[in-house]
């Protein structure tokens, strides 16, 4: 059995802010059907060390880190091997794991993350008594100097592997804290981790660890174009034999809408979501239409296209259709999602996030929207598969690659699962929403969808033997 370190900010369901959560949760339990072990290394934040409980213990202590002591614990929590890094001056704050109670950044989040990378290293150089991984599994910009500190403690043998789950967010940090990072000097070039005078923590990682993932086939394709590679699509063209996509699963255990506990009436076919679209509809304060009910569940952001929503939503109201929306995120999107609600009865808006509300969004509406204008991989649109929701999606990353889209041959061949639209701009979904609605009135055309996308294959299977091989290929040192 090999064994393999996964280093990463976050992991459902202890902590999350995202989808890389849901993917260093999720993928564990499918890897063990390769024969790979993972243990899972966090931040010891308030939530995570009180789900290990007092049962944890002491692996290592490190008396220095990054401004005060720290130790590492082990214990079980939701059915994974964790290793927690208990370091109160760093990571005791009941805040989310990034941002402070104004939503800015904590000026320390680069010392943060480096411990997490730091430790990773010492873990891999044999700190911990019986057990050392083969694989060191970097998970975006928290993990990203993983491969640097193991340099610098002189570790060679372990391989290491860094997943891109979004290139937008690359851990920016001046300068002149480089040494503070424990950073070697030689390093900070064009080459390195320089990132336009700046110290780059994903590009540390794009740059040094033996291969490099991320979470869809069309997405490492994206990433070697600038509009999509946000600056470092060089570095990424660079490394293109390095680099493979390899599409996220969801836990289909937990996305089942057959024995989901979490909506009022599961079921295995589409007609079952009727008694949960009444349901959810009495929950928003909607009432009978005659066209699609629509969801979004998302960070209210203009990646994520819920300007261009806001901006082609009378398209779909005026043909009867419906919007309920579960997010946070920008106060003006906020703001103005708030006020369609308020001006048209078919809209509801609940501002914030809720698990179990967004499983019974799921099972009770007809369409989820996704209008991103870049989407790594997207799992929302596989939870609507699972669930029968028909997905209208932008035709980018994941998004492209999970959604077959209803054109003429593939509604004449009955293959369709989903509506794809491009370009990712208002004048393209406001023509998605009007093919949705045609295909809504189309009953069992809509229908068909529907029970498509419920059969399609979204689990973890395929993608966690990818993993497998990937980790056979670096730990064969």
């Amino acid at each position: 059995m090999r064994d393999v370190l996964s280093v990463a900010s976050e992991c459902a369901p202890l902590v999350k802010t995202g989808g890389l959560a849901d993917v260093v949760g999720a993928l564990p339990a499918a890897l063990k059907g390769e024969g790979v072990r993972v243990l899972t290394l966090l931040p010891g934040y308030p939530k995570v060390m009180a789900a290990l409980g007092a049962a944890s213990g002491t692996l290592l202590d490190e008396p220095e880190l990054f401004g005060g002591p720290a130790r590492v614990v082990a214990g079980q929590a939701a059915g994974l091997d964790i290793l927690a890094i208990e370091a109160p001056h760093l990571y005791a704050r009941e805040c989310g794991p990034y941002l402070d109670p104004e939503g800015r950044d904590w000026p320390d989040n680069p010392e943060r993350f480096a411990a997490l990378s730091w430790i990773a290293a010492r873990i891999a150089g044999g700190a911990l008594p019986g057990w050392r991984p083969s694989v060191i599994h970097a998970h975006d910009w928290q993990a990203g100097l993983v491969a640097d500190h193991l340099a610098k403690q002189g570790v060679s043998d372990v391989g290491t592997i860094l997943t891109i789950h979004n290139i937008a967010f690359q851990g920016l940090v001046p300068a002149h804290r480089l040494e503070d990072l424990r950073l070697d000097p030689g390093r900070y070039t064009q080459g390195g981790f320089e990132y336009w005078g700046q110290v780059s923590m994903l590009k540390a990682g794009l740059t040094a660890c033996d291969k490099l993932t991320t979470v869809s086939p069309t997405y490492a394709n994206e990433l070697m174009r600038p509009e999509f590679g946000m600056g470092l699509d060089g570095v990424m063209r660079e490394r293109r034999a390095d680099l493979a996509g390899i599409l996220n699963g969801i836990d289909d255990a937990t996305w089942n809408p057959g024995e989901d506990a979490l909506i009022p009436a599961p079921y295995t076919r589409p007609r079952g979501k009727a008694a949960n679209k009444a349901a959810l509809r009495e929950e928003f304060g909607l009432g009978e239409a005659a066209g699609p009910l629509c969801i979004v569940v998302s960070r209210l952001t203009e990646q994520k296209g819920i300007d261009l929503l806001i901006e082609a939503l009378p398209v779909l109201l005026e043909r009867g259709g419906q919007l309920a929306l579960l997010g946070s995120g920008h106060r003006s999107m906020e703001a103005a999602l708030n006020d369609a609600a308020a001006a048209h009865d078919n809209v509801a808006v609940r501002i914030g996030y809720d698990e179990a509300l967004s499983h019974r969004m799921m099972a009770g509406a007809d369409t989820i929207l996704v209008p991103s204008r870049f989407e790594p991989c997207g799992l929302t649109q596989m939870y609507g598969l699972r669930y029968g929701t028909v997905p209208l999606v932008a035709l980018t990353g994941g998004l492209a690659d999970t959604v077959i889209n209803a054109s003429p041959m593939a509604l004449e061949r009955g293959v369709a699962t989903g509506l794809q639209f491009w370009p990712a701009d208002a004048e393209g979904l406001k023509n998605a929403l009007s093919r949705l609605c045609d295909l809504y009135e189309a009953g069992p055309t809509f229908r068909q969808m529907q029970k498509n996308g419920m059969a399609q294959p979204v689990g973890w299977a395929g993608s966690a033997a990818a993993y497998a091989r990937l980790y056979d290929e670096v730990g064969a040192r």
